[in-house]
């Protein structure tokens, strides 16, 4: 059953109306109409609710593709929901609408897309669970994915890493540098950060600053303040929040992503005058990180950024999320962890070369994503099949699984 007022709001919406004009036209329907908003914010809510009771990890409704069904990812397995309702193409957008503001319905309505971070009480007495939002344009009709937003934080001894590892993590141990957090969507990146941002906070007398697209987990500060900075919201774009952080006293700077080489530059010369930086990236491991970031510059300027890469990066931890023997999710990991010997390649443009520095790196915290996943696989945690589809490089996993 989708929405009560669907066959009023249909007679004052011409057939001919599409696209943009149709949706702002049902933005001024529901805006003039509190109670059809609020329903239709409620049917939101009850799909977000029912979202974090199956556990989902994201929500997708609306737009072509979804069919007029409400899709969860389980475990990794997206799929429809039979016990949801159905709905049409109008309902979708008046649900959607019913939660942006007006500066986000500018957004979306231009742009064809916009993200946010939204939070929700749904249940009495609750603290407020927080979702990260994407609502965007799809053969003329409006989508949206939500992501659940985990609200209680792995604590980082859980995650598996080695001491040497959470010793340079800790900014107690390590003052400066470039940490690396990279994997492709869904893998696990902002679960870990924050795990890594939690520990920091609960051992450190420090400043974190943290600008993110949109802001995912709100800390409480305890030993260090920590603040918040949300692109849209409090800043313009990263490239500006990082220089601003300098000029507010940080210990350590937390740059949602590194996507674009405006970032990326602003990134390393931040990191260069003294202070830790971590960060996220969409690449699948370590050495493909390396490659990613130097080849997003010109040739001409490639050399400079090599040289301040070698001479900043100190951690660089890759993920994925395997499905394991359970029918749950594990961890698996390829963490670099620089010293001369990576340094100097990385100047010298000898890359090809770190690969095995990581595999012989094991005293220093360091193992590849195949090294991993083949203990994954010992341990009787995952199958053969998944070490091997989930490998970064298939020939060098059967060489592991064949031992």
């Amino acid at each position: 059953m989708g929405l009560s007022f669907t066959s009023e709001m249909q007679i004052t919406l011409p057939e001919y109306l599409v696209g943009t004009n149709r949706f702002q036209n049902i933005n001024k329907i529901i805006s003039y109409n509190l109670t059809w908003k609020n329903e239709a914010f409620d049917h939101l809510k009850n799909l977000l609710s029912n979202m974090r009771d199956l556990e989902a990890s994201d929500m997708d409704f609306g737009g072509f593709g979804a069919r007029g069904k409400v899709w969860y990812r389980i475990f990794g397995r997206k799929s429809p929901d039979p016990d949801m309702p159905s709905y049409t193409a109008d309902e979708v957008v008046a649900i959607l609408l019913s939660i942006l503001s007006d500066e986000q319905k500018i957004t979306l309505f231009k742009h064809k897309n916009v993200d946010f971070s939204l939070g929700i009480v749904l249940g009495e007495k609750e603290e407020p669970t927080r979702f990260r939002g994407d609502i965007y344009y799809e053969s003329n009709t409006i989508a949206a994915n939500f992501r659940l937003i985990n609200q209680d934080l792995y604590k980082i001894e859980t995650l598996g890493f080695p001491k040497p590892i959470l010793k340079r993590l800790d900014w107690h141990y390590e003052k400066s540098g470039l940490i690396l957090v990279t994997g492709l969507t869904g893998s696990g990146k902002s679960c870990t950060l924050d795990s890594i941002i939690d520990m920091n906070n609960h051992k450190n007398n420090a400043h974190i600053v943290i600008i993110g697209n949109p802001i995912e987990y709100i800390h409480k500060s305890d030993k260090c303040i920590i603040r918040h900075r949300e692109l849209g919201e409090d800043v313009l774009n990263f490239e500006e929040g990082t220089v601003q952080a300098l000029r507010q006293d940080p210990d350590i700077i937390v740059v949602g992503e590194m996507r674009h080489p405006k970032t990326i530059a602003t990134v390393l010369e931040v990191t260069d005058s003294g202070h830790k930086v971590f960060s996220t990236l969409h690449t699948s491991s370590a050495v493909d990180s390396i490659h990613r970031i130097i080849g997003e510059f010109p040739p001409g300027e490639q050399e400079r950024i090599r040289m301040r890469l070698a001479d900043t990066l100190k951690i660089c931890i890759s993920l994925k999320l395997v499905p394991n023997r359970y029918g749950k999710l594990t961890l698996a990991k390829e963490i670099l962890a620089t010293d001369p010997s990576v340094k100097a390649a990385i100047r010298n443009e000898n890359i090809s070369e770190i690969y095995q520095m990581i595999t012989e790196g094991k005293n220093k915290g360091t193992i590849t994503m195949e090294q991993d996943l083949a203990n994954l696989y010992t341990n009787n945690i995952i199958s053969r099949d998944t070490a091997l589809n989930y490998a970064n490089n298939r020939k060098r996993m059967k060489l592991l699984l064949s031992y």
